[in-house]
Formats: C-alpha cells, structure tokens, sequence
C-alpha cells in the first residue's frame, strides 16, 4: 500500500490539531503544523519568520498593491510565501505518509490521487470553553477571538483556493469533535483512514 495522505482544516477551538497530532502516532504518519514552515523555509530560501508573520493570513488589500516583490515576475511577497508552502506540501506528500494541517493543503494536493480531506469542527461554546481552558485566551475577549481566527482563516483560504473554506463538500468527512472528544475523535478518524484506503 502506498503513502497515507491526511489533511486537516479546522475550526478554532475545535482541537484540530491535537486530533491531527494524535492521528498521525496512530497511523505512524508524519505530522505538519509548523514542521511545514520549516520545509517551505528550506526549499525556498525565504527566512522561516516570514511564513509565520503571514501564517494564514490573507494579505491585506492595500497592503498588497504595496508588498514587496521577491524574485521574477515582480511576484507579491504573501503569493510567493503561499507558492513557497503549496510545493513544499507537494513535496512532502510525494515522498511520506503525512497528516498536514490547515495551509489550504487540500487545495494544494487536489491533483493527487489518494488524499483524504478531513474537516474538524465543533459548537462554537464548545470552541470558546477550549480557547479560554487550553489555549489560554482571556475569558473577556475569548469569543472575539474565536471569530477573528475562524474569519482569518477563511479569508486566505478563499483568497487563495476556488473553494469555499469549510463546504462540506471540499471534505470526505466533516466531524465535530465535541460529539466524541478529542481521543474518541482520533480513534473514529483512524477505523476512517483504514477503510478509506482499503477503498482506494
């Protein structure tokens, strides 16, 4: 059997990524979050703070028109930064079993047989009881915050994609992970993974 090919996008809050973290030791697969920054940094020669100042985030409109350009073309900084991480998640699904998160991979391997396309969600009450008890984020700007990462995050990646971020029909599967939490989440995602690749 070939590679095993995962992406995640997620909701805030919806524990994501420790479900992709966890997916990822179950299936004996390489996990990318900020591991990817590191690759497109190396493959691109662009220093590796620039990918995380512009992390999902899509440019400014002003800001745009005003970027600066790296290398021929004359081609806007963020695009470059954008390019830089799609080939290096090509790259990366080339060689190795891997769950990749969010940096619109799925956009990036849809000409590549064999991807599952995962999208993790949850209550939005339920995301903000995480952001406060897990990722620390002050209870009186915690649902603010909530919605400005989930508005980032579809800004880029209907920015940079012909898709809508969070269509159902973008994924194989879409699960909230309030129904079974994080572990009952990463074990019904691992029987998924078995028999999607028994079907490919």
């Amino acid at each position: 059997m070939g590679n095993k090919i995962i992406t995640i996008t997620r909701q805030y809050g919806s524990g994501g990524r420790e479900i992709g973290e966890k997916l990822a030791q179950a299936i004996e697969a390489e996990f990318y979050d900020n591991k990817l920054l590191d690759v497109a940094a190396g493959e691109s020669g662009i220093h590796k703070s620039h990918f995380e100042d512009n992390d999902e985030k899509r440019p400014n409109s002003f800001l745009y028109l005003l970027s600066t350009t790296y290398g021929q073309g004359g081609v806007p900084f963020d695009d470059t930064l954008f390019f830089a991480q799609l080939n290096a998640i090509q790259k990366i699904a080339s060689t190795q079993s891997c769950v990749i998160l969010g940096r619109c991979a799925d956009y990036a391997l849809r000409d590549f047989e064999g991807v599952a396309n995962i999208f993790i969600c949850a209550p939005f009450e339920y995301r903000v009881k995480r952001a406060i008890e897990v990722y620390g984020i002050t209870e009186k700007h915690s649902e603010e915050y909530v919605k400005h990462i989930d508005k980032q995050r579809t800004s880029y990646y209907n920015y940079y994609t012909e898709k809508k971020w969070g269509m159902p029909s973008n994924y194989h599967l879409c699960l909230d992970s309030s129904a079974l939490g994080i572990d009952g989440s990463v074990k019904l995602l691992k029987q998924f993974i078995k028999e999607f690749y028994k079907q490919s």
